[in-house]
């Protein structure tokens, strides 16, 4: 039987849809995938992602045990800072992406993805080796996604104390709705919002208090499906589609959260040979030319005179893009065929329809999209 978030009798009340996502019963979809899409990217969209896994490391080590963990250098980090980062194994390849909160110098908590969360606690504990104090808090931890253009002011009207000082990748505390709650300027949906943790029974009071503090403008809650969409656009990577242990961060390109040269971690050396070796393939952004929609593991093929030629990857990730009206798609490619306007084939469901690798992300807020370069 799958689990069971705190907010779980209020998906079911409002109507969702329910689906079991990495063990977890959750909401795919409330008023419509396209519909909650477009919310978030014109006004407020309330996201349950209290399946996420959360662990606290503390000690007077807490700091040492962290930057093994992390590929990121975690060590510029101050009191109230998040990092993104990703977790890697000896040879290189990815155990989760996660974000890394300093609460203080010898207090840090990692979010990491709901489908890892086992394999992460084993990874940090190995990892830690006594050396710090680990709790896995993910079971007692509530916490709900607000994103787009109006969530800030709506979180901060129930706040009791500023919210909308709080730069990227900044948190702090603060009681919603009378709440203790913990506010960050984190999300997966490239927009701007904030993430809020507080404890799993009172995620509902809190959830309800969002809803009514949004009504006037627009706020809806959201499911996964919204939430896929919307991180597709932003191009942001999704663990088990388009990273995996199978990968390493410069096929993936995340190369800018490696710092090899700063510190040590688990799989720098793997990364460093491999940096000097060169990869093979690459993660690429692509839009489709040709009508038709790319899924993940359909074959890519570079072209031969308009037809397929030899393969030379697959598709991680794809969807029409509520935002562009347009199919779009991750996948992994031969290197050579990873830089901007390279032609590419997708076979979709045996034709074979031409796509483009563009740069950056589909969708960037103030900004254009699809910029070529």
């Amino acid at each position: 039987m799958a689990s069971r978030t705190s907010l779980f009798d209020l998906h079911v009340a409002a109507g969702a849809k329910m689906v079991d996502f990495a063990g977890f019963d959750m909401p795919l979809q409330y008023s419509g995938i396209v519909d909650e899409h477009r919310t978030v990217r014109s006004a407020v969209g309330l996201f349950d992602v209290s399946h996420m896994g959360e662990f606290v490391l503390w000690g007077p080590r807490a700091g040492e045990v962290v930057r093994r963990l992390s590929t990121n250098d975690t060590e510029r980090l101050s009191d109230g800072q998040a990092l993104y980062s990703v977790m890697c194994r000896e040879g290189g390849g990815i155990v989760d992406d996660c974000i890394f909160y300093r609460h203080a110098v010898d207090r840090y908590l990692v979010v990491v993805n709901a489908s890892n969360i086992a394999k992460d606690w084993q990874h940090v504990e190995a990892v830690a080796a006594g050396q710090c104090r680990l709790e896995n808090v993910s079971a007692a931890t509530g916490l709900i996604a607000v994103q787009g253009p109006r969530a800030v002011g709506i979180v901060e009207s129930i706040a009791d104390r500023p919210v909308a000082d709080l730069k990227s990748f900044t948190f702090h505390d603060a009681k919603l709705a009378g709440i203790p709650s913990t506010v960050a300027r984190t999300g997966y949906t490239g927009e701007d919002g904030v993430e809020i943790f507080c404890e799993s029974a009172q995620a509902p009071p809190l959830w309800h208090a969002l809803l009514e503090a949004g009504q006037a403008h627009g706020v809806k809650p959201c499911g996964l499906g919204a939430r896929d969409t919307l991180r597709l656009e932003a191009r942001l990577c999704l663990y088990g589609n388009d990273i995996d242990e199978t990968t390493t961060p410069w096929e993936a390109g995340l190369g800018w959260v490696v710092k090899v040269e700063d510190h040590d971690f688990v799989g720098r050396t793997a990364l460093v040979r491999q940096k000097a070796e060169g990869v093979r393939r690459r993660l690429v952004g692509f839009v489709m030319r040709e009508r038709g929609i790319a899924r993940h593991g359909m074959a890519i093929h570079a072209p031969a005179q308009g037809a397929a030629g030899a393969r030379v990857g697959e598709v991680t990730s794809g969807t029409t893009s509520p935002t562009l009206g347009t199919a779009i798609g991750l996948g992994y490619v031969a290197d050579g065929l990873a830089s901007s306007g390279s032609r590419l084939i997708v076979d979709v469901r045996g034709k074979p329809l031409m796509a483009e690798v563009v740069k950056g992300p589909f969708y960037k807020r103030a900004a254009q999209p699809l910029e070529r370069g």
